[in-house]
């Protein structure tokens, strides 16, 4: 559960970095956050939630 609130979080921040600073227009910002939860509902959810928890298991291994 905390690692799906601290991405959406970062992705939150991302997004509006994205709108802010490189010309992002809200509208696409809205049609990536619909497509965001259209996907959440096809059976492709389960794998990219696998991918992320991997890729998050990858980044919290490397030590600096």
């Amino acid at each position: 559960m905390a690692l799906s609130i601290s991405a959406v979080v970062l992705l939150a921040i991302i997004v509006f970095l994205l709108v802010k600073k490189s010309g992002l227009k809200g509208g696409h910002a809205l049609v990536c956050v619909l497509l965001g939860f259209y996907l959440a509902s096809t059976s492709f959810a389960p794998s990219i939630e696998d991918l992320s928890t991997n890729v998050a298991n990858m980044i919290e291994d490397i030590s600096f």
